[in-house]
């Protein structure tokens, strides 16, 4: 099982939403602890040997990096889709 992480920058904009919408973010961002490469997630590069992948929630995209290595699932951006890329 990896553990979900957030960038700084992620964390920011995840503190500006309402309670109810950042809920329902994070609810979405912790299932990717027990499935990291969703149904919904779409590939997108590779950095640095870490996979980078897109992830759809509502009108919001969250980029996330796995690091197999350490196990870890790091959401390194989260906006609205116009936004994101």
């Amino acid at each position: 099982m990896y553990s979900v992480e957030l960038s700084q920058k992620s964390q920011k904009f995840l503190d500006k939403l309402d309670k109810r919408l950042r809920e329902r973010i994070e609810e979405r961002l912790r299932n990717l602890s027990e499935n990291q490469v969703p149904s919904d997630a779409k590939f997108i590069c590779r950095d640095n040997n870490d996979k980078v992948f897109r992830y759809r929630i509502g009108d919001f995209r969250a980029l996330y990096k796995i690091k197999d290595q350490a196990k870890i699932v790091l959401i390194t951006k989260i906006d609205k889709r116009p936004r994101v890329y």
